[in-house]
Order: C-alpha cells, then structure tokens, then sequence
C-alpha cells in the first residue's frame, strides 16, 4: 500500500496520508507512530537521566555536593554566585555537555547540603578550596584538562583557586562580573573576563577594579565588556544570553 510522505516545516514529526482506505495500513500506521513516540520519549529520558549528583572532599574537612553533566576528557567547574546555586547553571551546563564538556555545577559551602568550615558567612570563607576540591575531583574522574566558570562570588572564588593551585591544574578561567580576590598577577591559566559596562554595587561600578585586575594578569586574556548593568549570572536572563554562553563555549574551546 503506497504512502505519501509530507514533510511540514515546524511540525514535530512527519504526516503519512493513505491513498486508498486500508484497514491494515491504517494500523500498521499507528503502530509506527506509536513506536516513534516510545523511542521520543526514551531519548528525552535519557537527557534528564545524564545528570548524576556526586559530593567529594575539601581539603580542610568540608563536603561539596554538586551536579554532573556529560562525558568528555575536558572538565568545567561551574561556581555560582551569592545569589544562586548549582541547579542555576543548569542550562549553560547542558549547553557546555552538548559541547562535548565533563560539567560539574557545585553548591558552594553554607549552600544547598554543602558544608564546611565559614559556611555561615560564605563571603568571608576559603570559598577557592570548594573550587580546588571540584577541579580535583574531575582530574580524578579522567579529566585531562579542567576550566572554571565563575559568577559574582564564584568568579572570586575561581580566581583565587587558579592563585592558589598547581601550574597547570586549572587550564582556564572565565569571570563574569568579578576578578580575583588575590594579586591577578599571579593567576595561573587563560582568563576572560566578562563584565556589563554599567554593571554596579553599592560601592559603585565594578567595571573599574575588574578592568584594573584584567590588566595585571599575565597572558593569555581577554576582556568583553557587554552594553548594560546586568551582574554576573544575571546576564544569561538579559538577550546577551546566547552572546555570553557563545563566548564562553569558544574560549574553553581554543586550544
């Protein structure tokens, strides 16, 4: 029994039509779209399924809890900012899995089930070495190369874990809305800096410090500063999202 085949731009699947009134095609029919439909639904099951939640060590007697995302010999770190968590990330960590990126969303101490010491007041605790912790933990999972994504708090914190870490143990930085809390000058990997240009506290514009951080580190680095206020993670709710998550994803790229 022929079938005509009409592909429909927009529609999520395929229209099959019967040229004549057959019983048996008919059936045959919906047992095929059925099958699609199962297989669908398999599949998107699937992508829900590839998130795993682990939890590791710090090196002075905390636990990180955080999720993972994707397979892959290149690690990400994601480190959130005051406001947010590790399930903020969630999208830009698929994004980065579908990149072919080993993602790992952390919930910093006093956050989420994470614990550890100064976790009442995260703003003044050793933040970097849930950082190092999560940057370890990828190395030992396979990883052969680990960047660290950091937003506001996190980009702090990311700054001062690449001061703070082996040569070579974190490969690249990305800071949105921060620099390091250290010297910049002593920053051991790749960094780009992303910033809105009237993106301010109540201390004023951060653009100034961030830019005066940017020129201290070493090579190789980049500054983007983006028209607007949004701080931080806040850019990926304004329409320079998919600029952002475009930048990020070519500079973890670049060899």
């Amino acid at each position: 029994m022929p079938l005509v085949h009409i592909s429909t731009a927009g529609q999520a699947s395929p229209v099959f039509i019967l040229t004549r009134n057959d019983v048996t095609g008919t059936v045959l029919i919906r047992t095929f779209v059925n099958l699609v439909t199962i297989i669908a639904a398999l599949a998107l099951s699937g992508v829900a399924a590839a998130q795993e939640h682990v939890s590791f060590a710090t090196s002075d007697g905390g636990t990180v809890y955080a999720d993972l995302y994707g397979k892959g010999d290149r690690g990400v770190v994601l480190a959130h900012g005051g406001r947010f968590n590790k399930e903020s990330w969630e999208k830009q960590a698929r994004t980065l899995a579908a990149a072919g990126f080993r993602v790992l969303a952390i919930d910093f101490r006093g956050y989420g089930q994470s614990r550890g010491p100064g976790q009442a007041e995260p703003l003044s605790a050793p933040l970097y070495l849930d950082v190092l912790a999560a940057v370890r933990y990828l190395r030992k999972s396979g990883a052969h190369t680990v960047a660290v994504v950091g937003g506001s708090m996190g980009g702090g914190a990311a700054g001062d874990a690449s001061i703070a870490s082996a040569p070579g143990e974190i490969s690249r930085l990305v800071l949105l809305g921060a620099s390091p809390d250290g010297p910049a000058e002593k920053l051991k990997a790749a960094t780009l800096f992303i910033v809105a240009r009237d993106d301010a506290n109540e201390d004023g514009p951060r653009l100034p410090r961030i830019r005066e951080q940017y020129e201290k580190a070493p090579q190789p680095k980049e500054l983007i500063i983006l028209e607007g206020s949004a701080h931080a993670q806040f850019l990926f709710q304004t329409d320079q999202a998919d600029r952002v998550m475009r930048e990020i994803v070519r500079f973890l790229s670049s060899p």
